[in-house]
């Protein structure tokens, strides 16, 4: 936690798992946007190569004169970075394929896995005001996502209902482990997300049994299902709540953005 998210009550939350297709860039930008209709301002900082969250969000590639490598690398403010996006109250900022480098250019910085813990506080004495910063992780256990743990109040951990999930999640919490030994002491697991779950699917059952009995209370009650329309949402540049508000997938993810507000501020939560 860095100094500031205190003072201004910000929660900030990596969203992670070093595994891809589980759900991490859908959860960012659909929690980001739950988040933001339950009257939430938020930013969802997009820290994946592949800029999925910023494309998802109707950032195209050309638009982004600065993204996150300039915030990292170049020292830029993180208002310089920041745009509005078409949902009401969530702003990104985005990402480029310039980050795919960043491992390999970080080697040299002295403070390397701080950047964007330092890069947030600087923001947050400046003024800059959230409720929540999401950070979209990429898809490894890299210098990236280490630097989103260390600048993180906790990590959100999106799961799928298949055979290899709750291996993957073993290296994950390790990692969440060492990074709270060595550098943010207060970084806890925010909880974990089942996700893309199919209930008619026998495997799916057993996998989201297996994890509330391992894990407890840390799975949200929220299971966001396998939808179309989560699907469908990204190549309208929109999220699923704008896309389809009355579908299945827009449903669990406002269900989710509220156990996120409860866990944040129960007084909120039962308002809204």
């Amino acid at each position: 936690m860095y100094a500031g998210a205190e003072a201004n009550n910000v929660r900030i939350i990596a969203v992670a798992n070093q595994k891809g297709g589980v759900g991490k860039t859908t959860t960012a930008i659909n929690l980001g946007a739950g988040l933001a209709a339950l009257g939430s301002r938020v930013l969802l900082i997009d820290l994946d190569p592949q800029g999925n969250a910023s494309t998802g969000l109707g950032i195209e590639p050309e638009d982004r004169e600065l993204t996150t490598y300039d915030l990292l690398l170049e020292g830029r403010d993180l208002a310089d970075v920041v745009r509005n996006t078409d949902v009401n109250n969530l702003d990104i900022a985005p990402a480029s394929s310039d980050l795919s480098s960043v491992d390999i250019e970080l080697v040299k910085i002295e403070h390397r896995t701080r950047l964007l813990r330092n890069a947030l506080k600087k923001a947050s004495d400046d003024g800059s005001s959230y409720d929540f910063v999401l950070i979209d992780c990429p898809p490894s256990l890299s210098l990236l996502t280490v630097n989103a743990m260390i600048a993180a109040n906790s990590v959100l951990v999106p799961l799928q209902s298949e055979f290899f999930a709750l291996e993957g999640l073993s290296q994950l919490m390790l990692t969440v482990r060492q990074v709270r030994q060595s550098a943010n002491t207060d970084l806890r697991i925010e909880g974990v997300v089942m996700t893309m779950f199919d209930g008619r699917n026998r495997l799916a059952q057993q996998v989201e049994q297996d994890a509330r009995d391992t894990l407890g209370e840390l799975v949200f009650r929220t299971v966001v299902p396998r939808n179309v329309r989560i699907s469908e949402a990204p190549s309208y540049a929109q999220s699923v709540l704008d896309y389809d508000p009355n579908s299945k997938g827009s449903l669990a993810y406002r269900a989710l953005a509220r156990e996120i507000l409860e866990r944040a501020r129960p007084e909120t939560a039962e308002q809204n």
